[in-house]
């Protein structure tokens, strides 16, 4: 086919045409929300706080309350009524709903022996009391009764402890205690690093 000037101009006079008048009545967006909406609509809102920094922003999570799904998580997104984010969430945040719903999230205990290049799974029993039996063990070999001066000091250089920004104050107060009575001195938070 050869195109000509008058050939042009009518399949652009038809294009434009199509593109002008072919949307008018064919808007999805509406459909699309109220479709987004009616998943929401019998799932359970709670509210949390998100787990990736120090910030606090507050989230509105969804869990389904029937189905294949029930009990999970089906939604995640930013609470608009919370004081720090109002509704917004960076991208991590944003991502939450990955990191609670991954078929590839470690759910068992997974031990690699010392020299090992394979893991072994663990119950969690297990790996408990093997974390209290390394600390008891690191506390007994690092304590110190009392220092150079003879001045009762009761503490241990050999353990150190990073909180979380995860944990509410209450939370970071029952931990802290929790350290100094097994003696640590180096206490942080992840909040000042």
């Amino acid at each position: 086919m050869q195109i000509t000037r008058r050939n042009f101009l009518k399949f652009s006079a038809v294009a434009g045409s199509a593109l002008a008048f072919g949307g008018l009545g064919f808007d999805l967006k509406p459909t699309v929300a109220r479709a987004q909406l009616l998943k929401l609509q019998e799932a359970k809102e709670t509210t949390s706080i998100c787990c990736y920094c120090s910030v606090g922003c507050g989230l509105l999570i969804h869990t389904a309350q029937s189905g294949p799904d029930k009990d999970r998580a089906i939604n995640i997104e930013g609470d608009p009524d919370h004081p720090i984010n109002e509704g917004s969430l960076c991208a991590k945040g944003a991502s939450l709903l990955q990191l609670v719903e991954n078929e590839n999230r470690i759910s068992k205990v997974l031990y690699r022996a010392p020299n090992s290049d394979k893991f072994e799974e663990r119950s969690w029993d297990w790996a408990l009391d093997r974390i209290a039996r390394n600390v008891k063990d690191a506390r007994d070999l690092t304590f110190i009764e009392k220092n150079a001066m003879g001045q009762v000091v009761n503490r241990t250089n050999g353990i150190a402890h990073t909180g979380s920004a995860a944990l509410d104050n209450e939370e970071c107060w029952y931990l802290s205690s929790l350290m100094r009575c097994l003696g640590l001195v180096y206490i942080e938070h992840q909040a000042r690093i």
